[in-house]
C-alpha cells in the first residue's frame, strides 16, 4: 500500500523532547499573563461595581480555569501529542469537529490575539518615544475601502509586525531557543507582578481602603447591560438578583480572556519529556501560580485606588493609575516597559504552540500539506511562517469608529477620523464560540471514559465527575447570558465556525489519501 494512502502520524523522532516541567510551566504562566491585567479591571468594575463582586469575578475566573486544567490534564496525559485541543476534540468525536476549532483558531483567535498582543507592545513603546505618536505617524495613511473599514500602516503598526517577524525567528531556530526566551521573560513579568503587589502593600492608600473595604459589596456607578432585542430588559448589577448574574456573567469575558493562554502547553505536548506526568503537572500549577497573582493583583488597585477611580482609569490603564499614585510621573514609563515585557514573553508561547495545531491538521490531511512539515530545527517552519503572515494582515485592517447616531468620530484637536481595529472586534465576535469549544472539551471528558475505558490514564481529573460537571454547567450559563445580551457579538463568531463546514469537506475531498 503506498505511503500516502494511510493517514499521517506524528513520528515519535519528529520533535525534539526537551521541554522539561519547569519550562512546561513556564510556558503556561508565560502564556497566561499578558496586557489584559493591566486594563480589564477597570471595565469589570464598570459592570459590577463594588469591590467585592469584582474580586468574584477573578474568584470565578479563577475557579473556571483551574477546573479546566485538571480536566485537560486528563486529556493531555492521556493524548501526548502535538495538537491539544484539535486532537481531543477529534478523538471525542469526529475529525469534524476537530476541523472546527482549529479553523476557528486559525482564522481568527490565534491570529487576532497574535495581533492584539503585538499592537499592545508597539502601543506602550509608544510611551517611551515623547512626541512620537506613532499610531497617527502614517507610512499609508488610512484608505476607507467602506462605510464600517479601513486599511492603513502606521509606525504603530509596524512595530507590532516587526516584534511578530522576530519572535517567529525565534521560533523557527527551534525549542530549545524558545524555551530560553520563554524562561527568562516569564520569570521577569512574573517578578514584574510580585513588585506590583508588593508597591501596591507598601504605599497603600488609606482612603481607598476606607471606601473599598467600608461598603465591600454594594454596586455603584455601574453600566446598564441592554440587550440587541427590545423584548429583554436592560439590566445592571444594581438592579436586582438576575441584573447581578448577568452583569457578573458579561464581565467573565474580560477576565477569562486575560486568564486565556494556560493550554498552549498541550499543543507542543510532542516536545515535553515524559509529557504523561509533565504536562499536567505544569497546567495545574501554572494556572494557580498565575490566578494566584491576579487576584493578589486586584487587591493591590484596591488598596491603592477608590473604586471610582478603578471605573474611570485613563484608557482602562488601572495599573498605571495605581503606580502613578505611587511614585509619580515615571510610573507610565515604569508600567510602559513591564506591560512590553509581558506582552513580548506572551506572544513567544503563544507563537510556538499555535504552530503545533496547524502541524498536526496538516498532517491529518486538513490543511496546507506544506505546513504538516519540519525543519531542520524539527519545528513546524512552514506553519510558523503561515502564521506571522496571517498575524500581521490581521494588523492592517482597521475598524471606523462611531458614536451611537452613527456619526464618525474624529480626533478633537486635529479634527482627523479616529478608527479601531478590525482583531479587536473578531476577538469579541469569537468569545461565544471558544467557550463552546471549551464546554465540548470537557464533556470530551466523560465521553472517552466511556469511549475508552480501558485507554491507558496517568493523571484522571480531580474532582470527576462533579468538577468537570459544575465547569459546564457555569460555562455554558455565560454563554446563555451571551448569546441573549450580546447578541450583535455573538452570531458573527458562530458564523464564523460555520464556515469551517464547508471548509472541511473541501479539504477531506481534495486529501481523500490522508483523512481518516
Amino acid at each position: 500500500m503506498a505511503k500516502a494512502e494511510a493517514p499521517v502520524e506524528q513520528k515519535p523522532t519528529g520533535f525534539l523532547e526537551r521541554l522539561g516541567l519547569l519550562d512546561s510551566t513556564m510556558i503556561v504562566a508565560g502564556s497566561m499573563i499578558g496586557s489584559g491585567i493591566f486594563i480589564v479591571s477597570a471595565d469589570i468594575t464598570r459592570r459590577v461595581g463594588s469591590p467585592g463582586l469584582l474580586l468574584l469575578v477573578w474568584v470565578i475566573t479563577g475557579l473556571l480555569t483551574i477546573a479546566a486544567a485538571l480536566s485537560y490534564a486528563e486529556l493531555a496525559a492521556m493524548m501526548p501529542r502535538a495538537g491539544g485541543v484539535y486532537v481531543y476534540l477529534r478523538e471525542a468525536y469526529s475529525p469534524l469537529w476537530g476541523f472546527l476549532y482549529g479553523w476557528t483558531f486559525f482564522l481568527v483567535v490565534q491570529g487576532g490575539a497574535l495581533a492584539a498582543v503585538s499592537v499592545a507592545f508597539a502601543v506602550y513603546f509608544d510611551v517611551l518615544v515623547p512626541d512620537a505618536d506613532m499610531g497617527t505617524s502614517w507610512i499609508i495613511a488610512p484608505i476607507n475601502l467602506s462605510a464600517d473599514y479601513a486599511i492603513s500602516l502606521s509606525w504603530q503598526q509596524l512595530v507590532a509586525i516587526l516584534v511578530l517577524m522576530t519572535l517567529t525567528v525565534i521560533n523557527l531556530r527551534g525549542i530549545r531557543l524558545v524555551s530560553l526566551f520563554q524562561n527568562a521573560f516569564t520569570f521577569t513579568k512574573t517578578l514584574s507582578l510580585a513588585g506590583l503587589i508588593l508597591v501596591c502593600i507598601i504605599g497603600y492608600n488609606s482612603d481607598a481602603i476606607a471606601q473599598n473595604f467600608g461598603d465591600f459589596w454594594t454596586p455603584r456607578g455601574v453600566s446598564t447591560i441592554r440587550p440587541d432585542f427590545e423584548f429583554i430588559p436592560a439590566v445592571s448589577a444594581a438592579s436586582g438578583a438576575f441584573g447581578l448574574v448577568v452583569a457578573l456573567a458579561a464581565a467573565q469575558v474580560g477576565s477569562l480572556f486575560s486568564s486565556d493562554g494556560w493550554y498552549y502547553i498541550t499543543f507542543t505536548a510532542g516536545e515535553v519529556k515524559n509529557p504523561r506526568r509533565n504536562i499536567p503537572i505544569s497546567l495545574v500549577a501554572g494556572t494557580v501560580l498565575v490566578i494566584t497573582l491576579y487576584l493578589l493583583i486586584n487587591l493591590g488597585y484596591l488598596i491603592t485606588l477608590p473604586i471610582s477611580e478603578i471605573q474611570a482609569a485613563d484608557s482602562d490603564r488601572v495599573a498605571t493609575a495605581a503606580v502613578t499614585r505611587l511614585v509619580g510621573g515615571v510610573g507610565a514609563a515604569v508600567m510602559a516597559i513591564a506591560i512590553m515585557i509581558s506582552t513580548f514573553g506572551t506572544n513567544i508561547g503563544t507563537i510556538l504552540g499555535g504552530a503545533r495545531v496547524f502541524y498536526t491538521m496538516a498532517c491529518d490531511g486538513l490543511f496546507f500539506r506544506s505546513c504538516g512539515t519540519l525543519n531542520s530545527r524539527r519545528v513546524p517552519g512552514v506553519a510558523l511562517i503561515l502564521q506571522c503572515v496571517w498575524a500581521s494582515l490581521l494588523v492592517l485592517p482597521r475598524t471606523r469608529s462611531r458614536d451611537e447616531a452613527g456619526v464618525y468620530l474624529t480626533d478633537a484637536a486635529t479634527g482627523a477620523e479616529r478608527y479601531g481595529n478590525l482583531y479587536g472586534s473578531l476577538l469579541d465576535y469569537v468569545v461565544t464560540a471558544i467557550l463552546i469549544f471549551f464546554v465540548l472539551t470537557i464533556i470530551g471528558v466523560f465521553v472517552l471514559r466511556v469511549k475508552r475505558p480501558d485507554a491507558e490514564r496517568p493523571y484522571k481529573a480531580w474532582g470527576y465527575p462533579v468538577l468537570p460537571a459544575l465547569y459546564v454547567i457555569t460555562a455554558s450559563a455565560i454563554i446563555v447570558v451571551l448569546v441573549i445580551y450580546k447578541t450583535q457579538t455573538t452570531w458573527p463568531g458562530l458564523l464564523i465556525v460555520m464556515t469551517g463546514f464547508p471548509v472541511y469537506f473541501l479539504w477531506r475531498r481534495i486529501n481523500r489519501d490522508k483523512v481518516a
